[in-house]
């Protein structure tokens, strides 16, 4: 039997830390610009938390959820407001899916990419699902994502 060539690393691309702060003070600058107050986080690919602001007023249960948006934008790569649709045509995954932890099926979460690679995610809480989603894509905007 032949041996399998195994690889024992792999280049990856990763969130620095001055790019997470980047994206969610740009996020916060925008909830000021709109008038609303948020919480904002980023993670790494992972869904690792890597930087996280809260605005003076803004909601405390949004502090999870901004957090949670993030970790399931970068978990599976997409904007958390395409789980409605997703969900939509499948009542068994409607039932089920939005009872694991962490996972949020709204907008305000967004995946980052970078080169095509998936780095990270940011999450936004504490507007609508809409207005959250424009700070989310001021902080890609801020880091150039």
């Amino acid at each position: 039997m032949a041996a399998v060539p195994f690889e024992s690393s792999t280049a990856q691309r990763v969130i620095s830390a001055a790019a997470a702060e980047a994206a969610v003070r740009a996020a916060v600058a925008k909830a000021g610009e709109l008038g609303i107050r948020i919480n904002a986080a980023v993670t790494d690919g992972s869904g690792v938390l890597a930087a996280f602001l809260r605005m003076p007023g803004a909601f405390v249960p949004s502090v999870d959820i901004a957090i949670d948006k993030a970790y399931t934008a970068a978990g599976f790569g997409m904007a958390t407001s395409q789980w409605q649709q997703i969900l939509a045509g499948d009542e068994a995954l409607r039932l089920g899916l939005p009872q694991r932890p962490r996972l949020v099926v709204f907008g305000g979460g967004l995946p980052m990419r970078d080169g095509g690679q998936l780095i990270g995610g940011i999450g936004v809480s504490g507007g609508s699902a809409e207005q959250d989603e424009v700070c989310a894509r001021a902080g890609l905007a801020a880091i150039g994502l």
